[in-house]
């Protein structure tokens, strides 16, 4: 178990040095992969990464799945483990890579959730705009809505990528992927008040670049906005288990069911593939489908 470990350790190092991965998914690396160890070593009695065959691994997983692990959880270990006996064959630590015939589990697709335009119109209506914090979280949702970046986007974001007279944001994505997403009139005039009115008075006397910033003039963090979108949600009587990310998929699910062009969406969403995009136009033919069941008459 000891070696097991020593060379998972260089591996962690390996992703966090050479692929720059960020410390939630080493963290989920390091568990998926401490756990698998375990179970080769400790319950299956091997000796040596040598010593894997694909029998021993497809044992592991079937103790997960007794487990109730889900599918998903399932198909998540599976990369690990891939990943985890390419880089032990790489580095020439094992002779094959016993997970080269694994087969991922089928996944359910799961749609995801977002706001009708009614329930959106509701939780910006419904913000108080007569406090400098209400005039913020309003430009926040407006912006997010209008162009479908990220939470963690839209926080890292600082006034020089805001062009609010040529009506654009300037988004750096994953990986530090730049792309340009237009703005609307709505989160045009939600921003120019806020940042021109508000912001100053948060701000105090703290010196930051960044746009959206909490009552002690600092850079707002993924909680806070977290907390501050369910307040709102309930003040607007929305019942719906709302999230940042609920914003970005009624973003992408408004458009497409208003005819917009599914590369349009995939480069304003900063989709490396389109496939990750065509989840919306199943959200979009599942709503059509609601539709037709409750008003037409022999549905």
């Amino acid at each position: 178990m000891n070696n097991g470990i020593l060379h998972l350790e260089d591996y962690m190092h390996f992703l966090q040095i050479e692929r720059q991965l960020a410390s939630n998914t080493l963290t989920s690396y390091k568990k998926d992969l401490t756990d698998y160890l375990h179970h080769i070593f400790e319950v299956q009695q091997l000796h040596s990464l040598n010593e894997i065959e694909r029998t021993h691994i497809v044992l592991y997983l079937r103790s997960l799945k007794e487990n109730g692990k889900s599918a998903r959880t399932i198909s998540r270990h599976i990369s690990s483990i891939r990943s985890f006996h390419q880089f032990l064959l790489r580095e020439k630590v094992a002779n094959t890579d016993p997970s080269v015939h694994l087969d991922l589990p089928q996944l359910e697709q799961k749609l995801p959730t977002y706001l009708s335009v009614e329930e959106l119109n509701n939780l910006l209506n419904s913000i108080d705009q007569s406090k400098p914090q209400g005039q913020r979280d309003l430009a926040m949702f407006e912006l997010l809505y209008a162009s479908g970046m990220r939470i963690s986007e839209c926080l890292n974001l600082n006034l020089e990528d805001i062009h609010l007279s040529m009506g654009f944001v300037r988004v750096f994505g994953k990986g530090g992927k730049e792309r340009i997403v237009p703005l609307g009139g709505s989160a045009i005039r939600a921003c120019v008040t806020y940042i021109e009115n508000a912001r100053p008075e948060l701000l105090k006397s703290e010196k930051t670049e960044a746009i959206f910033i909490n009552q002690r003039g600092k850079r707002l963090t993924r909680q806070g906005i977290w907390k501050l979108l369910n307040k709102h949600a309930t003040t607007a009587g929305i019942s719906k288990e709302i999230t940042p990310h609920v914003l970005r998929h009624s973003f992408a699910t408004h458009l497409i069911e208003n005819g917009a062009d599914l590369r349009a969406v995939q480069e304003m969403l900063g989709h490396a593939d389109i496939s990750t995009t065509q989840i919306y136009t199943h959200v979009s033919k599942s709503r059509l489908k609601d539709v037709y069941k409750q008003f037409h008459p022999r549905a």
